[in-house]
């Protein structure tokens, strides 16, 4: 991948011999040792033991204050002691019924009433969700066609793996890009459905909607695209992406697999614009497997038996769903997300105070519990303008606040830091801390790495 060496990482190496020695152990039964391609890194993915409150132990013994927290699914922490309580009574009593669990319908009131939905279907991993959601407005608009914004991540099924991180040289045109599948194996038939316009961009989307709208029936929209940062939409985009749906009678869809965690409300509260369904996961589950597809009553009750396909063993199983009503009831509470909201922007101005300080070119974006460093003189506002970050910077920055014992974000350049319930002050100020040894170090690197498409 092309990463580049420097002494961090010599020194990250030589503390990390037993996640060496586990990779190769591991890729001689599974291919590059990992079950996500999301986790594989160079010269070898990382493996970890345990995680409790705030804080990661290697396979080594190496401690870290987690700043990734599952890619921003364990919003409440590692472990939170109210849900491993929880847990204990509920495996008492079962962990797969094979029929509906009887507090699922409180799981479901608790949704529908914080995220302002109708109706919910729950189903267990994002990639469902968004698989779902999308068959779920096909069938109630009659139309094949899919409408998503490039740079955006949707989850592993064909039909949103178009377009997620394309080479400049495949990608064509930045106001009409061409259809760029992000595996091999993806019928060419398939991605002909999936239209892509540029985040950010209302006349180009007016423009390619005006070619495709009467055919598109679902616009799929991660509302702040943490795939390529954390990108934060250009006033009025979102306004228009609903203004353009209603104008051709299609289904918006608010890929909220990651803002359900970042706001109270998620992304329709935060921004106030309604999408006629949003899907909903990673956060909601506290740090157990379980998604969900909501939305207006009109098209919800469209999902027959007979008709239209949802199904899932392990849909609401218990454990999932006792995970997650204590998540919403007990932890990420509204005051609660109000201060871990506070910690995240103490972050973010540390951030900025330093790079300032240092004269390091670099851009921080953030909202809600997470944000992002790019290192890039200029504002990162899609995929076009994500590709000029200095990518050797990143794995600069990442391995040497590694050394420091800080997993700063999740360890990708795309991807952003995520505070959490069981973050204490001292925790932000001890991040901070290894930024501003980091920071100097960062900016002297001049060594570069490529934007690799890891799907």
């Amino acid at each position: 991948m092309g990463i580049p060496v420097s002494d961090e990482l010599r020194q990250l190496e030589s503390k990390t011999q037993k996640s060496h020695k586990k990779f190769n152990e591991s890729r001689l039964v599974t291919p590059f040792g990992i079950h996500s391609n999301y986790r594989f890194a160079e010269p070898y993915p990382h493996y970890f033991s345990r995680g409790k409150g705030s804080r990661l132990w290697d396979v080594d013994g190496n401690e870290y204050l987690d700043y990734n927290m599952g890619f921003g699914a364990l919003v409440v922490g590692h472990s939170h002691p109210a849900i491993v309580q929880r847990l204990q009574e509920q495996l008492e009593n079962s962990t797969l019924l094979g029929f509906e669990f009887q507090d699922a319908d409180k799981y479901v009131r608790l949704l529908c009433e914080r995220f302002g939905v109708e109706m919910v279907k729950l189903s267990t991993t994002g990639t469902e969700a968004t698989m779902y959601a999308i068959r779920f407005a096909r069938a109630f608009t009659g139309r094949d066609k899919l409408l998503k914004f490039e740079g955006c991540f949707h989850g592993g099924h064909d039909a949103v793996l178009v377009n997620v991180k394309p080479a400049r040289a495949k990608s064509g045109d930045p106001k009409r890009p061409n259809q760029v599948p992000a595996s091999l194996g993806i019928p060419r038939s398939v991605v002909q459905n999936t239209v892509v316009a540029p985040f950010n961009d209302i006349e180009a989307l007016d423009c390619i909607m005006r070619k495709h709208g009467d055919e598109v029936g679902a616009i799929i929209l991660e509302p702040i695209p943490m795939n390529m940062g954390y990108v934060q939409p250009t006033p009025g985009f979102i306004e228009a992406v609903r203004r353009t749906a209603d104008n051709y009678s299609s289904v918006l869809i608010f890929d909220e697999i990651k803002t359900c965690g970042k706001f109270y409300g998620g992304a329709q509260d935060h921004f106030k614009i309604k999408a006629d369904l949003i899907t909903m996961g990673k956060a909601i589950g506290g740090g157990l497997p379980i998604s969900a597809i909501g939305g207006r009553k009109q098209i919800m009750e469209t999902v027959v038996p007979g008709l239209v396909s949802h199904a899932g063993t392990f849909n609401s199983n218990p454990l999932s769903v006792t995970a997650g009503i204590v998540t919403l009831t007990e932890i990420l509470t509204k005051n609660r997300m109000y201060e871990i909201t506070a910690c995240s922007e103490k972050l973010a101005k540390a951030y900025n105070e330093i790079i300032e300080d240092v004269n390091l070119i670099a851009k921080v974006t953030w909202g809600g519990t997470s944000g992002a460093v790019a290192f890039t003189g200029h504002d990162v506002v899609n995929w076009r303008t994500f590709q000029d970050c200095d990518i050797g910077k990143w794995y600069a920055y990442c391995f040497a606040m590694m050394n420091r014992g800080v997993i700063p974000a999740g360890p990708s350049p795309d991807e952003q830091w995520t505070v959490s319930a069981q973050h204490e002050p001292e925790d932000i100020d001890a991040h901070v801390e290894a930024f501003k040894e980091v920071a100097p170090y960062v900016r002297k690197c001049e060594n570069k790495a490529p934007i690799v498409e890891a799907i």
